[in-house]
């Protein structure tokens, strides 16, 4: 299981068939208000409101005429299982989505709504992973690991590729980390564009297991208590963890309410409805500002697909 540079470039035409580049703003409010040149990329204004998308639209482009008969399985709370049924439903390959019992609502819908079938099962991801694997081998269905499967780092790749053409001179770039697939491919891309960018990762401190995955230097699991469904992550996945141990210049960990403050700011100063997850890398630099004070920095708003509970809190401010 490997992945190179010269992956998220086949993935490159494969993206732009269907998706435009994202806009990479920034907002002179917001720049005064943290004390830092940000670059804000609008992953949020994807079809699906999120930029996993570019990965299943790779996944989907190069499987195999006998894997599209028998479709796909996958587990995911959310946007990875978003950009599995919006590719699916363009490719017509039949496609489930296991998601635990409480899964985000919205989220689940939306899923249905792309015509993938849904699961709803178990108290928590790791329980939908395991009836995705039992079915798995029982029908035959490509199993999709949300983390380690190289496609999917392809065609998120194919996002940095757009960031480093738009602004080459950027000091640093902030991703959120659930399974580390953005992560891991920010270092594998800016290796290649921008050696002098360092790529910094930020999770919840209520589920660190990609942090704890990345600081130990060996796969581990960990309770999983954040309510920010896009972090939800309770194990460190191989393949992103690979890259992102050899080529992380930071890894930052930030609490649930810094991430909401992080989204009211965006509310507020940038014009952007983000998820807790999109709003994550905006966390991380108002949480260390010794990391980013006076630099000039892109922060990837990863989602909007803010749940009915966030809006609320939003709205109560």
């Amino acid at each position: 299981m490997e992945f190179t540079y010269a992956d998220v470039q086949a993935a490159q035409p494969i993206v732009a068939r269907h998706l435009p580049p994202t806009p990479l703003w920034s907002y002179p409010v917001l720049d005064r208000e943290i004390g830092a040149n940000l670059l804000v990329k609008h992953e949020n204004t994807q079809p699906v409101g999120a930029f996993k998308v570019r990965g299943g639209l790779t996944l989907l482009d190069r499987l195999p005429p006998a894997e599209r008969t028998l479709g796909t399985i996958t587990y995911s709370t959310g946007n990875h299982a978003l950009s599995m049924a919006y590719a699916s439903s363009l490719a017509a390959v039949p496609c489930t989505v296991v998601m635990p019992a409480d899964a985000n609502a919205a989220k689940a819908d939306a899923v249905r709504a792309w015509g993938a079938e849904v699961v709803l099962t178990g108290p928590d991801l790791a329980a939908a992973q395991k009836y995705a694997e039992q079915t798995a081998r029982e029908t035959g269905a490509r199993l999709v690991s949300p983390g380690d499967t190289p496609e999917l780092l392809a065609g998120v790749g194919t996002l940095y590729q757009e960031i480093f053409a738009a602004a080459s001179d950027l000091d640093a770039v902030v991703v959120p980390v659930g399974s580390g697939t953005g992560a891991a491919a920010a270092v594998v891309v800016a290796r290649e564009l921008a050696p002098h960018c360092q790529i910094i990762a930020v999770q919840s401190s209520a589920s660190r297991a990609a942090y704890d995955s990345w600081s130990t230097g060996r796969l581990v699991e960990r309770p999983n208590r954040t309510r920010v469904d896009g972090l939800a992550t309770g194990r460190g996945f191989d393949l992103p963890q690979r890259i992102m141990r050899g080529g992380l210049k930071d890894f930052v960990l930030v609490t649930d309410d810094q991430i909401a403050a992080a989204q009211r700011l965006l509310a507020t100063h940038a014009h952007t409805l983000a998820e807790g997850a999109g709003a994550a890398a905006l966390a991380a630099v108002t949480a260390r500002p010794d990391l980013f004070a006076g630099r000039r920095v892109a922060i990837v708003c990863t989602g909007g697909n803010a749940s009915p509970a966030e809006l609320a809190a939003l709205a109560r401010g």
